[in-house]
């Protein structure tokens, strides 16, 4: 508040005078959020400016995943900078994986896969995000358009986890120990084709 007025303190006496114009130019701002920065228009035109303003929501996200919902890391106090630097490139990387599981997984998620489509929808920037049909029809009806039931993350990674290698010794002196792995489901078998992983692992 101090920028909007003057002031005048002497030994007796004390004056102060509202600074008006600044008043009249904060009050033209009223609920306006104005993005600034030093990047050239050429390089980066305003509404480019504003969409990754608004990615900022994926830092978020980030910060998020890797605290509580997904990733738990817990709070580790390293006193060396390179176990500081280890610590944090271990948790980015995390993440990484993690963001391109969701990306390819995206057809089994309810989140948007179509957002080409989603974009198109929106008037301009800073209007708000639109879904496309996909991802509205995902989440009304709990079904991908291939008839798949349609997860979060955690529960198709629930899902995933029921996988099992087991090593197998038979009762016999002679016989070789192996490993077996269990068959997957038709679901875990779409998914692993999703990541282009093979799925007899």
């Amino acid at each position: 508040m101090a920028k909007h007025f003057q002031l005048e303190i002497k030994d007796d006496m004390f004056r102060y005078e509202r600074i008006h114009q600044a008043i009249a130019n904060e009050a033209a701002l009223d609920g306006i959020y104005v993005i600034r920065t030093n990047v050239p228009a050429e390089v980066m035109p305003a509404d480019q400016t504003v969409g990754n303003y608004k990615r900022l929501a994926n830092v978020e996200r980030l910060f998020r995943c890797l605290k509580t919902v997904d990733l738990n890391v817990r709070p580790i106090h390293h006193h060396l900078a390179d176990r500081v630097r280890a610590h944090v490139f271990l948790c980015m990387l995390a993440y990484y994986v993690e963001w391109h599981l969701r990306r390819e997984l995206a057809p089994l998620l309810f989140d948007d896969d179509d957002k080409a489509t989603a974009a198109l929808q929106r008037k301009s920037t800073v209007s708000p995000a639109q879904r496309s049909l996909r991802a509205k029809h995902k989440a009304s009806d709990k079904r991908t358009e291939e008839d798949w039931p349609v997860h979060s993350f955690q529960t198709l990674l629930a899902d995933l986890a029921t996988l099992a290698k087991n090593r197998v010794r038979m009762s016999s002196k002679d016989a070789v120990p192996f490993e077996r792995y269990t068959s997957p489901t038709p679901l875990q078998q779409h998914a692993f084709k999703l990541l282009g992983v093979s799925a007899g692992l």
